[in-house]
């Protein structure tokens, strides 16, 4: 399987960076799977974010933040290229969150968008 090796499309916050390396010190953590990044078709706004552990796959580019080996289907750079993904632990809020340009609207929970 080819895999290419990229620059970073999207960015880590400090917070995201914190709590990706957290859960990948969890026992039961499999150390032959990479964060995805990534989007799926669904949610209320027509398209949702992908964030999770997971092999490689034909088709994917590999890049790297902080130490964090990532990876993402080549297709999906066109809606998450300038990405920021950060991580909440507020009251009001807690979990990763994205900020992305590209985005046309997003939906209340921010969890989808639409192109």
């Amino acid at each position: 399987m080819d895999t290419v090796t990229m620059n970073s499309p999207v960015t880590l916050s400090e917070g995201a960076i914190k709590e990706i390396r957290r859960l990948m010190t969890q026992e039961g953590f499999d150390k032959n799977q990479y964060l995805r990044l990534g989007v799926k078709g669904g949610g209320c706004s027509g398209m949702s974010y992908i964030l999770g552990f997971d092999e490689k796959k034909e088709g994917d580019e590999e890049f790297e933040i902080d130490g964090i080996t990532c990876i993402m289907n080549k297709s999906h750079g066109i809606y998450l290229t300038g990405m920021e993904v950060d991580y909440q632990e507020g009251l009001n809020a807690r979990g990763f969150t994205f900020t992305n340009p590209n985005a046309s609207k997003t939906c209340g929970c921010g969890s989808s968008f639409a192109v």
